[in-house]
């Protein structure tokens, strides 16, 4: 896995929880309301519901998302995942040479 698709896995992984959190906190809630108090686009905060009701960590109601029953237990498998993506990261970046920018005026 490259660097940059890692960068943007741990971001959208971050997005997801933001949302999730914001479920947990607030729910039942929708869409506009999550983009507001998280200040993710709406098209984000649609995308990240749908991955998120996929995963099974909330679930549509007609008055917006609210948490899964058994949240407690999946929060703990997201922050694994995300510790893991967080360990590949620092790996990969480790083994990139760092590029230093030319110096210019001279």
């Amino acid at each position: 896995m490259g660097l940059d698709r890692l960068t943007d896995q741990v971001d959208k992984e971050s997005r997801d929880l933001a949302i999730l959190e914001a479920v947990i906190e607030a729910g039942p809630i929708g869409i506009v309301r999550l983009a507001e108090e998280t200040g993710i686009a709406e098209h984000k905060v649609r995308y990240s519901l749908r991955m998120l009701e996929d995963d099974e960590l909330v679930e549509p109601t007609p008055q917006g998302a609210v948490p899964a029953d058994n949240i407690d237990e999946r929060i703990a498998a997201i922050n694994e995942g995300i510790d893991d993506l967080v360990a590949q990261l620092t790996e990969l970046r480790g083994l990139t040479p760092s590029v230093e920018p030319a110096e210019s005026g001279q």
